[in-house]
């Protein structure tokens, strides 16, 4: 899945550059000086919204951001997970809300509209959760494998994700296609009974303190 994200990421920047370079080609550039203005950008994530009908995750995720000045964005990303780990004798389920806030820098921008272009940033998160784990591995009498359940329980995570990623505009109305990579570190979480959480809400899947995020939005400026 992560080798499957990773492409999707780098072809839908590929074809941003692409259209974003021959948008510049076809108009001249205006060099005008840029003033801030109330403005919001909301974004809702398809991608993992669509996937979500086809595998046992199900991640609703959006943002909210607003320029600051002409190259640098405030973000707020609101969502919920649901998912399930099956691996190694593991059998839980989770389910919650996550949130992060940060924001971006915009490292390149299309001469004809300075919202498209490339960008890197940063995010704090946080996830308050719903964790059940029916099976977990241990070992017994004579090394034989047996399993223990544990009762449902509520946790929370806390992590540092970094983005990577491009915008461009659709044609010329007020949606843009937003693509972003995003690496993250585990910094804190609760746990139950010492016991390390296999899967976190709006972080992912991992055994580890490191994972990478994907997302695909489509966005509209108001």
């Amino acid at each position: 899945m992560k080798l499957e994200s990773i492409f999707i990421f780098v072809f839908s920047l590929f074809c941003i550059s692409t259209f974003s370079q021959n948008k510049a080609e076809e108009k001249k550039s205006d060099s005008i000086k840029w003033q801030y203005k109330p403005n919001l950008t909301v974004g809702v994530d398809v991608l993992n919204l669509g996937i979500g009908f086809f595998s046992d995750r199900k991640l609703f995720q959006g943002y909210v951001s607003s320029r600051i000045n002409k190259r640098v964005h405030a973000v707020i990303d609101l969502g919920y997970d649901k998912n399930v780990y099956q691996k190694n004798g593991y059998d839980a389920k989770v389910d919650g809300i996550f949130a992060k806030v940060g924001g971006y820098y915009m490292l390149s921008m299309d001469s004809e509209n300075d919202l498209n272009g490339f960008y890197a940033g940063g995010k704090l998160a946080g996830s308050f959760y719903n964790q059940e784990y029916m099976a977990i591995p241990v070992k017994g009498l004579n090394s034989e494998g047996v399993t223990i359940a544990f009762d449902p329980s509520t946790q929370s995570s806390y992590w540092i994700e970094a983005m990577l990623g491009a915008r461009v505009q659709v044609f010329e109305s007020n949606f843009f296609i937003d693509v972003n990579l995003q690496p993250r570190y585990l910094a804190y979480t609760t746990k139950q009974d010492e016991i390390e959480p296999m899967i976190v809400p709006g972080f992912g899947r991992s055994s580890g303190s490191f994972t990478m995020g994907f997302s695909w939005s489509l966005a509209y400026k108001f």
